[in-house]
């Protein structure tokens, strides 16, 4: 009797284990080497318009999130950096694409994309098409974009307005044209067992997005408490590496219409971490 062809599944999203909250006696090289490399982090520009971005000659990693879910706090914690990102009293402030360079002045390798905030409702509708259009045309046509950084509040979870964005960057995800890694800020307002949960729950949610080729984890992460920093490190700087240097990267015609992501239907609840976030 012959044995049965056995299917194999794609594993499900890497996660790290729920951290207690000490610092951590062994770091790994990798990781050492990341957190240098994140430090030589430098404002570049800011735009409003792709077109205004440099040419896709160097790998990009993109830094996406709702309004009030730490996404700059946690930039200056990768960048061991206190104000290389602008952190705003007032969720919604960021309007631009900001750029960074990561890597020797002379030399830079690679870039860190600082995306405007979405879903906060004190913002006008107005600016928030304007911003949902920005975001839409990065997301959808940048192509030297690599990796993309979502900032997910580990005490919400995901919300309707980031789905709507996962959905947005499905396919490229899927066929691993772009890596995912997800935060999950603000952790150190949870007990160990409700980090494993909001783990689990993110794991749940991103299974409909791995494949074989896909590469996508999850990390616990707080800026205040500095937990998770290493892990992410140590996987920017994988990304990195897996990217030649200076390699052109072909720059689409840009899309028309008023199409691109939606991302204002629902609302934030402020909360004390506005003001530190």
């Amino acid at each position: 009797m012959t044995e049965a062809k056995r299917t194999r599944k794609p594993s499900p999203p890497r996660a790290v284990p729920a951290p207690v909250y000490k610092k951590a006696v062994v770091v790994s090289d990798d990781a050492k080497e990341g957190l240098g490399w994140l430090h030589t982090a430098k404002f570049l520009t800011s735009s409003s318009k792709i077109s205004q971005l440099p040419a896709g000659d160097m790998p990009e990693i993109a830094f996406v999130g709702r309004s009030n879910a730490g996404k700059s706090s946690a930039i200056n914690t990768l960048a061991q950096q206190r104000q290389l990102a602008f952190a705003s009293k007032t969720p919604g402030r960021t309007q631009l694409i900001n750029l960074f360079t990561l890597g020797p002045r002379e030399a830079p390798d690679a870039y860190f994309a600082d995306l405007p905030g979405y879903g906060y409702a004190a913002v006008a509708r107005g600016k928030k098409l304007v911003w949902q259009r920005v975001m839409a045309d990065y997301l959808e046509v940048r192509r030297a974009l690599s990796g993309v950084v979502v900032m997910i509040d580990s005490r919400h979870g995901f919300m309707p307005l980031d789905l709507k964005l996962m959905e947005f960057i499905a396919q490229r995800v899927k066929t691993s044209e772009i890596k995912l890694l997800v935060l999950l800020t603000k952790c150190d307002k949870l007990g160990q067992r409700d980090q494993g949960l909001a783990v689990a729950a993110a794991q749940e949610v991103l299974a409909a997005y791995v494949t074989e080729a896909s590469d996508i984890g999850v990390v616990l992460f707080s800026s205040l408490r500095r937990v998770g920093i290493e892990d992410v490190a140590e996987q920017l700087l994988a990304w990195k590496r897996a990217v030649p240097e200076r390699v052109h990267f072909d720059v689409p015609p840009m899309p028309e219409g008023e199409g691109g992501l939606a991302l204002d239907d629902d609302v934030v609840e402020e909360d004390d971490d506005i003001k530190r976030d």
